[in-house]
């Protein structure tokens, strides 16, 4: 059974409240990691980051109906994924463990004892029937449902009787009024008195697993946390979390609240949009450090710069830069373009580093071998994959751009053809125009090759065809000056002589 030293636990808090920003995000692991999620853990890693503090990660697992097999490790996947740093939390150490909740369940039944005993909170014995009779009857008279806190004044003698017949009970929270404004580090003051509007809560339930508001409130004491960065639709609970800090005795954290993150048109980002979770973006090859920077440009907590270039900041960067009080209190709106903008930048960032380059290059290789698994003859030379990188970086989004049926030539070498409608002689003074040619643009190989086909007597269509037959095998694609362009001198040499009837390498030979 697990022993907690309260007196102990509560020394650690008042050390770490007064010397370091203790941070966590504490997901429910009933479905995977999506963007809103995304930007909770990384506003609280860069504050802590920030602040030399430490980031924690705590799962919300009470809801036991809920849970999704593989959540929780897919989540400590996508969370290292992108960059952010665990330093304490299931599988991290810690000495504020476990940080699990399901794992907590003898403290909370500790922590509502005391509510019992200070009498702060009572035994509720109403059956869901009665509940469900309460709800339907504020719905008829077009009212908020709540419960109306009937079993609050049961006598102790009431409560005995029906514990001693072995009655079905939870346990609720005796809210009561607040009217102290919350001071949030986003939103500024805030005033909600939510005993207005609720029936007193449910803290622990009948089968004796605690509810979020409890448990959340619990944890984040005994954890030490000293700030609490979390979404807006969060605001409203917060006045019950804070009588329940009141209820024990405790200091409560710093709040402050995330705006919402919105779509470009303003629309609500949905949980149940495929396109919004992490995997989503990890699978179509989006960069970590893109994505990152892709959250922190819709949410602020940086100085606004006009007009300024867009920058990939690293995530030392981004947490040297962060400031709580620049973060919106509107809703975040997020541009899809400004992320493939910035996944752009972060092709051509990594192709600056010799390491980061030689890692591009294997994910080339990786990507073609999966979408060509039939093909032997695959072109995977780092040269020429690193002349392909260099010229798709202003213009493709994504690597696996690379492996589309319109730029197959690009990996799969024609084989098979040979450049029969060319004599031997006109092949040699192709190869020898291209090869004294130094500007391998386009425009410039456009030229060229009308220019030879004149000086040659070469009808140009019949030309071009053949050559991109020789350079791709395809009847349809880019036009051949651009593909050689992207192929790059050595490589379009290269399949220009292969293509070359066995006749006019034995002229080339002799010569």
């Amino acid at each position: 059974m697990l022993k907690i030293n309260q007196r102990l636990l509560l020394r650690q808090f008042l050390r770490h409240a007064h010397n370091q920003v203790r941070v966590r995000f504490a997901p429910s692991p009933t479905g995977y990691l999506h963007l809103g999620g995304l930007r909770t853990a990384l506003y609280n890693f860069l504050y802590a980051r920030h602040l030399g503090g430490k980031f924690l990660l705590r799962i919300e697992d009470t809801d036991q109906t809920r849970l999704v097999p593989g959540a929780s490790e897919r989540l400590v996947e996508d969370l290292r994924w992108a960059g952010i740093e665990i330093d304490e939390g299931p599988g991290f150490g810690g000495e504020y463990g476990p940080y699990v909740q399901s794992q907590r369940r003898e403290i909370y039944s500790k922590a509502i004892e005391e509510l019992l005993q200070n009498g702060s909170a009572y035994r509720c014995f109403c059956t869901e029937r009665r509940l469900d009779l309460l709800r339907k009857e504020a719905l008829r008279a077009r009212q908020v449902p709540r419960y109306d806190n009937k079993c609050r004044h049961l006598t102790a003698a009431e409560v005995d009787a029906l514990m001693s017949k072995g009655t079905p009970n939870c346990i609720r929270f005796k809210l009561t009024d607040h009217e102290e404004p919350l001071d949030d580090l986003i939103y500024g003051h805030v005033h909600h008195n939510v005993s207005d509007n609720e029936g007193d809560p449910v803290v622990m339930k009948s089968d004796q697993f605690p509810t979020y508001h409890f448990a959340n409130v619990v944890d984040d004491h005994l954890m030490g946390i000293t700030h609490v960065l979390r979404g807006v639709e969060w605001q409203i609970s917060t006045t019950k979390h804070l009588l329940l800090y009141k209820a024990f005795g405790w200091q409560p954290p710093k709040f402050g609240h995330l705006p919402l993150l919105v779509n470009a048109d303003g629309t609500k980002l949905s949980k149940r949009q495929g396109d919004i979770g992490i995997q989503h973006f990890r699978q179509r090859g989006y960069f970590p450090l893109a994505l990152i920077n892709y959250v922190v440009s819709a949410g602020g907590g940086f100085e606004h710069r006009a007009n300024a270039k867009q920058q990939l900041l690293s995530m030392q960067e981004l947490g040297e830069q962060f400031h709580i009080e620049r973060v919106n209190s509107h809703p975040s709106r997020l541009n899809p373009e400004l992320l493939d903008d910035l996944n752009r930048l972060e092709i051509e960032h990594r192709l600056s580093g010799k390491e980061s380059r030689g890692e591009l290059v294997q994910q080339v290789q990786e990507l073609v071998k999966e979408a060509y698994p039939k093909h032997s003859n695959l072109d995977l030379a780092e040269d020429h994959i690193l002349d392909v990188l260099n010229w798709s970086s202003q213009r493709l989004t994504l690597l696996q751009d690379l492996t589309s049926s319109k730029l197959s030539f690009l990996w799969v070498k024609p084989s098979d053809f040979q450049l029969k409608d060319l004599t031997p002689q006109q092949l040699i003074n192709l190869l020898k125009e291209l090869d004294s040619h130094q500007d391998f643009t386009k425009d410039e190989l456009n030229v060229k090759l009308k220019n030879f086909a004149q000086t040659e007597q070469l009808k140009f269509p019949l030309m071009m065809k053949a050559l991109r037959a020789a350079l791709s095998g395809l009847k349809e694609g880019p036009g051949v000056a651009e593909m050689m362009e992207i192929l790059g001198k050595t490589v379009t040499l290269e399949r220009l002589k292969e293509g070359m009837p066995q006749e006019s390498v034995n002229v080339i030979q002799k010569l």
